[in-house]
């Protein structure tokens, strides 16, 4: 059999044979008998490619790829009997030196490769690296040969999922998560079973692609400890893995123990979305480092004012171009990738109106970006959640281009819900909205209620425990000041800043973090929890924890005893959202495509108040032929009282044979505050009204007697 000629060298520099090489795919690819390296810019006049040994200080060898190697702003090179376990690379690129032109082009640079499938220089979390590298995150080549064992990503419908926001490194880097291997893929996957026993079925990471912790790092002013870059919302390389969240990462082991924490999830019926940041990259502004992009193509990459300066919609310091044809393939490229080759479920994209965005900065009608995405064929099983804002000013929720496909972050239904629940005027009639989906925003264009990831807190902000237990924000540990962080929080201390003693205080907040569940878990739309919510987790009043790698952010399990009232109320609102298809509505109970109804009550039934001093709402769901021609579907209703007093609540009639069940009443101490689906307990025949306390929620059930 003949051997193909283009595994011939037709090259060599020193030890080292190569030929031109295949343009597609961008990055590594190993093929037989060497490796292909493919990398584009637009602007640059050479490229060299630099290979290093694994740690070494200086090259092994630099090649610069001849001219007979480009095609057209592509090079592309197959370098023979390469140990790719061993080898590190980068590129020097040499081009103008014209900041004013968008050119910053400099060859004593050796350049990350954008493609890059794994990153060395990082891979053990908080090791402090060598300042002196003169390439401190390097490209490196991965072989892949992991078992998926028929593993495919799992198609939940949107309707269905309860999405749980967890941080890798702070789930389980706690003394008290009782694992192996703390703040790692591997650490979340021995406590994969308490998501399954809480209810969860997808888990949102935040970031996971590259990044370095190391970025601003800096001494705490008063502890002296070392705060990092800990969120991550700041990558280095899109297409790998953070080493440092892997056990394995000082082994270059990453991707591997990455994938199997995806098959892990999903072999226990849990989906997986990244949260990724393509507004803007690590290399910051005009004085940041230039660890790639700047120097591969800086006029490319970055959205740039006429003078060359960069333009900052991300507020940290450059913002991506998107929409550049070039940056949108990669984007494209990239999160191909993650869904083809880590079986991602779906993405949630920070600060997405950036991606909407024209290379002017101004925002487009119909961004060609979110539009390629949107109709992918590779991404079309893939959820998409935008989180439709960003730091210049453009606020889109409710009016995100959604071409039928995207999902938002619905921070009305956040404040909304706050505001409500810590008694401000004026609240009723748009809890209504956020209670069945907030049609308000997504019901205009056909979007439906799917549309709303609902939440009340999530990384960014206040835990729910710290939502009730403190006015104002307390970020003094972030040595800023307590200048960062947002102030507009709308939380209610109950009556004592921060911790206290008082029984009374202390049962308050614990009722109030039971509102607030029930809220959410029986509110239309996608609910998504913040890790820890469920035990009660506080950050001591810090809403921005972006620097801290102690207990601020780490997940105490100890918790799960002291506040096993907490969690198990969370686990029964969970389990009645899976129980009842009235809550996990596709479509508008107001559309004609619907057979049920969401009827508004209030003290009185059939007459809610939705006057500005109002503060009281209830609500029933049910099937249209509920009771009728053997119909036995059941009938729920709520009824929310953010009023400080006890109010009686007249309740709807029923159909005929159906009775009343108490599943959960938040004024009742545990264990009486919530039942198992199924086990309610009967209230008596014929009642007419049931009597909710204050700053209290109920939840009723109607179905015939077994």
């Amino acid at each position: 059999m003949d051997t193909r000629i283009d595994f011939y060298p037709t090259h060599q520099q020193g030890a080292y044979r190569f030929r031109p090489g295949h343009v597609f795919p961008f990055g590594t690819t190993l093929v037989p008998g060497g490796v292909n390296f493919a990398i584009t810019s637009r602007h640059a006049t050479s490229c060299t490619l630099v290979l290093f040994e694994k740690g070494a200080p200086e090259p092994l060898v630099e090649i610069p790829f001849p001219q007979s190697f480009r095609i057209g702003n592509a090079w592309c090179m197959v370098v023979f009997d390469l140990d790719y376990e061993r080898i590190e690379y980068g590129y020097r690129m040499d081009g103008p030196w014209d900041p004013a032109a968008g050119h910053r082009f400099d060859p004593a640079k050796i350049l990350l490769d954008p493609y890059a499938k794994a990153i060395g220089g990082r891979t053990a979390w908080g090791k402090p690296p060598d300042w002196s590298d003169q390439y401190p995150h390097r490209g490196r080549l991965i072989f892949d040969d992991f078992d998926w064992e028929e593993d495919r990503p799992l198609e939940t419908p949107l309707a269905d999922l309860v999405i749980y926001e967890l941080h890798t490194r702070s789930f389980t880097a706690h003394p008290s998560a009782g694992v192996k291997y703390p703040g790692t893929y591997a650490g979340i996957i021995a406590r994969i079973p308490y998501l399954k026993e809480l209810g969860i079925n997808c888990v949102e990471l935040m970031p996971i692609f590259e990044f370095d912790e190391f970025e601003n790092s800096r001494p705490n002013p008063v502890t002296g400890e070392t705060m990092y870059n800990y969120w991550g919302y700041s990558t280095v390389g899109f297409f790998a893995p953070k080493a440092g969240y892997a056990a394995t990462g000082p082994f270059g082991m990453e991707v591997d123990e990455f994938k199997n924490l995806v098959k892990e999830f999903h072999r226990n019926g849990i989906e997986i979305i990244l949260d990724v940041v393509f507004n803007h990259t690590a290399e910051g502004n005009e004085q940041g480092p230039t660890l790639s992009f700047r120097g591969i193509d800086n006029q490319t990459y970055y959205m740039l004012t006429p003078e060359g300066y960069y333009y900052n919609f991300s507020g940290c310091g450059n913002t991506l171009n998107c929409n550049n044809p070039v940056v949108r393939n990669t984007v494209l490229d990239c999160l191909r990738y993650w869904a083809a080759e880590y079986h991602i479920d779906g993405f949630r994209f920070d600060l997405a109106s950036i991606l909407g965005r024209a290379p002017s900065g101004a925002p487009l009608p119909n961004p060609p970006l979110l539009e390629s995405l949107a109709y992918d064929p590779v991404l079309a099983n893939c959820k998409l959640i935008a989180e439709a804002w960003d730091a210049g000013g453009l606020y889109q929720v409710g009016s995100f281009p959604a071409y039928g496909r995207w999902a938002e972050w619905n921070g009305k239904y956040r404040d909304d819900i706050r505001r409500f629940l810590k008694g401000d005027e004026g609240m009723v009639p748009v809890l209504a909205e956020r209670i069945q989906g907030s049609p308000d925003l997504y019901g205009w264009n056909q979007r439906g209620p799917t549309a709303s990831i609902n939440f009340i807190t999530c990384h960014d902000g206040f835990t729910l425990y710290d939502l009730f237990a403190y006015n104002d924000k307390h970020n003094e540990a972030n040595g800023e000041q307590n200048r960062d962080g947002g102030n507009d929080n709308h939380s209610w201390n109950c009556g004592v800043e921060g911790e206290t003693d008082d029984a009374e205080v202390n049962a308050l907040r614990q009722r109030m973090i039971k509102n607030a569940l029930a809220i959410l878990l029986m509110s239309h739309g996608v609910p998504m929890i913040l890790m820890g919510d469920e035990v009660g987790r506080t950050q001591r009043g810090n809403n921005n924890t972006y620097c801290h790698d102690n207990d601020l952010n780490w997940f105490d399990w100890t918790l799960l005893e002291r506040h096993g009232s907490l969690f198990n109320f969370a686990r029964r609102m969970i389990a009645l959202r899976k129980a009842q298809p009235l809550l996990r509505a596709r479509e508008f109970f107001a559309s004609s495509h619907t057979q049920a109804d969401i009827i508004w009550h209030g003290t009185q039934a059939w007459s809610a108040d939705w006057s500005p001093g109002s503060r009281t709402l209830a609500f029933m769901l049910r099937e249209r032929q509920a009771g009728q021609g053997g119909n036995i579907d059941p009938v729920l209703y709520m009824a929310i009282n953010s009023f400080w007093d006890a109010l009686p609540f007249e309740l709807p009639e029923l159909p005929a044979g159906y009775h009343w069940y108490l599943f959960a009443n938040t004024g009742l101490p545990a264990p009486d505050d919530i039942h198992e689906p199924g086990h309610e307990v009967p209230l008596e025949d014929n009642l007419r009204s049931f009597l909710v306390g204050g700053r209290a929620v109920a939840i009723l059930i109607g179905r015939p007697r077994p």
